[in-house]
């Protein structure tokens, strides 16, 4: 049977807890949301600057979502490992900040 926690590509996982996962999801649902009405205004012929401003919020929504999860992922899996004696963690987490801020 499968983890659903399980990474398709690897062999970690966090498990977060009810509340973190609603407020992760909640985001990304406004996330989704704000992507749907940028659809909708190509649909409806909108107005390219109008366009562009909505999908400069979606970008900065999606920012944010990356910001609350890197400090979980430093405030608990990466610290958890450094305490483990676990020091790749640290080549990891650096590895993962260079793909965000391309």
């Amino acid at each position: 049977m499968k983890d659903e926690n399980k990474c398709v590509c690897c062999a970690k996982s966090t498990l977060r807890t009810e509340k973190e996962k609603e407020k992760l999801i909640h985001r990304l649902n406004r996330i989704e949301g704000q992507i749907r009405g940028i659809r909708g205004m190509i649909e409806r012929d909108a107005y390219c600057t109008d366009i562009l401003v909505q999908s400069a919020a979606s970008s900065a929504a999606l920012n944010a979502f990356n910001k609350e999860l890197i400090a979980s992922h430093i405030r608990g899996c990466v610290a958890r490992d450094i305490r483990a004696g676990k020091d790749e963690v640290i080549d990891e987490l650096v590895i993962t900040l260079q793909k965000l801020m391309k």
